[in-house]
């Protein structure tokens, strides 16, 4: 089970529903524009870019043994992506309100709890094997964390739309090597960013949507990069997909800002389709 990145976090299955507006918080109705099911999950949707890259990924998730979870795990195989599966109470199921602007608001329908370590052995060699180490936000990965720093191995963590200050996200903020987050709830993202840089993280990006991204590197300077220009059928997997790039240039040897280019190119490609990658296209109708 050797691959240069090891990601462990959700695998879902999705409902999407496009809406024309973020529903009001009052009793009403709307009409949706679009509708559809595929698999989401940000650690899925950082498997998938990694392997379309050509980087060795070993994605590490929970499914349990029902419908949802026989859906993600064809997919994710029949995509090529190479996924170690851990035994879960359910699996992870989300319904994903979006508008064309790419607001969203994310109901989880079903998350699955810690597991109780009984793959721990092949999870900890596959940790020690890889080039960086990939831990989203969900119960398992918080597990795992005190083992991933053990490794002595690059940690990668992304707190998507932190606000600074859930507690939640702080064990994941004091591992990481590298931070990713976006500036949905973040008052000053630069000032969060060099908050980062001066705790220890060797990198600290915040994605901005339309306005591409800024970084703050190791030494304190700051490094900004445009989004590139696509035309957008559905934002989900973006961000994870941003952050693929930029690892897997990273692991290449490429600076900051060839890197923080290199995840533009690999966001825009997740842009134009409404899967979490295009390589889902042909696997779900």
């Amino acid at each position: 089970m050797t691959a240069s990145v090891f990601i462990a976090g959700p695998a879902s299955w999705n409902s999407i529903v496009v809406l024309d507006r973020l529903p009001e918080p009052v009793p009403h109705m709307q009409f949706a524009e679009d509708s559809w099911e595929t698999v989401g999950g940000t650690s899925a949707g950082k498997a998938l870019s990694l392997t379309a890259l050509g980087r060795s990924t070993l994605l590490y998730a929970l499914s349990a043994a029902d419908e949802p979870g026989e859906r993600v795990r064809g997919a994710l195989g029949r995509a090529g992506v190479n996924a170690l599966w851990g035994q879960g109470d359910v699996t992870e199921r989300h319904l994903n309100l979006m508008t064309r602007r790419g607001g969203r608001v994310s109901l989880y329908l079903a998350s699955p709890s810690a597991t109780d370590g009984v793959d721990d052995a092949a999870l900890v060699a596959a940790m020690r094997e890889a080039d960086a180490i990939v831990l989203d936000l969900a119960a398992e990965p918080l597990r795992l964390l005190p083992a991933a720093r053990a490794t002595g191995r690059p940690i990668w963590v992304d707190v998507h739309d932190y606000d600074g200050e859930a507690d939640f996200h702080r064990p994941f903020l004091d591992a990481a090597d590298a931070v990713f987050c976006n500036a949905d709830r973040l008052s000053d993202p630069v000032a969060f960013l060099r908050s980062r840089i001066s705790a220890g993280a060797s990198l600290a990006v915040c994605t901005l949507g339309a306005e591409g991204a800024v970084a703050i590197d190791a030494d304190g300077v700051e490094h900004r990069v445009a989004a590139a220009p696509v035309d957008v059928v559905d934002t989900n997997g973006a961000g994870d997909a941003f952050l693929a790039g930029v690892l897997d240039a990273r692991l290449s040897g490429a600076d900051v800002p060839s890197a923080l280019s290199a995840g533009a190119r690999t966001a825009s490609g997740v842009l134009g389709t409404r899967h979490l990658h295009p390589l889902l296209d042909p696997l779900i109708v």
